[in-house]
C-alpha cells in the first residue's frame, strides 16, 4: 500500500545546500525522502510530540477496553522470571 500523500524527494546535495529551508519544512510537519545517486536512502520526518500527562478521564476510558489480566498468570510469569535471574550463568 502506498502513502496517502506523496513525499517530496530531495537529493543528498539538496539536503546539504538547502538544509535550513528543509529543516524548517520538517519542523512545520513536512516529510522528505532522501536520495543518493538516484536511489532512496532514507526519510526525513518530523518527530511526534508526546504528551507526558494523560487526563484521568482519558486513562479511565482507555482502561475500559484493556484486556483483563489474570493475577495467577501474572504471578506465574513473575516467578518464572525470578527463577531465571537466580540461575548462575557460570555454574557448570
Amino acid at each position: 500500500m502506498g502513502r496517502m500523500a506523496a513525499q517530496p524527494e530531495i537529493t543528498q546535495r539538496d539536503l546539504r545546500t538547502r538544509s535550513k529551508e528543509i529543516m524548517d519544512a520538517v519542523q512545520g510537519g513536512q516529510a522528505f525522502t532522501v536520495t543518493r545517486d538516484g536511489h532512496r536512502v532514507g526519510e526525513l520526518i518530523p518527530l511526534r510530540h508526546r504528551r507526558r500527562f494523560v487526563p484521568r478521564a482519558e486513562f479511565a476510558a482507555m482502561s475500559r477496553t484493556a484486556p483483563d489480566i489474570s493475577p495467577d498468570a501474572f504471578r506465574d510469569d513473575q516467578d518464572a522470571a525470578v527463577e531465571q535471574e537466580l540461575d548462575d550463568p557460570y555454574a557448570r
